[in-house]
């Protein structure tokens, strides 16, 4: 199992950023989970960014997690924005038919935002 490292800033423009470093699997979504539910119920930014430049490894479960914050985050009017997600997690979102959902391009090759 991963190790991974959350910290949640916000930004000048009011939004809430998320970052996340290191591997999303069963040992770590539960972290990133109460993370993603509870800012967007405590807070509810107007925009919240994962930023998932520093993601080495996301299995189904880290993928779950991102579904259920969106799914949270579109319930209460909060756009959903996924930052920068590397190679391998575009990919995983990629085969599993989610990019559209996130509204990130069929390749992975811009590293940048995008937002449904």
């Amino acid at each position: 199992m991963g190790e991974a490292v959350m910290t949640t800033r916000r930004q000048a423009d009011g939004a809430i950023v998320v970052d996340v470093r290191g591997s999303l699997d069963a040992a770590t979504v539960g972290a990133l989970r109460d993370i993603l539910l509870g800012t967007v119920q405590r807070e509810r930014p107007m925009t919240l960014i994962v930023d998932l430049t520093f993601v080495t490894f996301m299995d189904s479960q880290g993928i779950g997690t991102l579904v259920t914050g969106y799914n949270a985050a579109r319930e209460v009017g909060t756009r959903f924005v996924l930052r920068n997600p590397s190679e391998f997690v575009h990919r995983q979102l990629r085969v599993t038919g989610l990019t559209d959902m996130f509204g990130l391009p069929p390749s992975s090759s811009s590293n940048q935002s995008y937002t449904p």
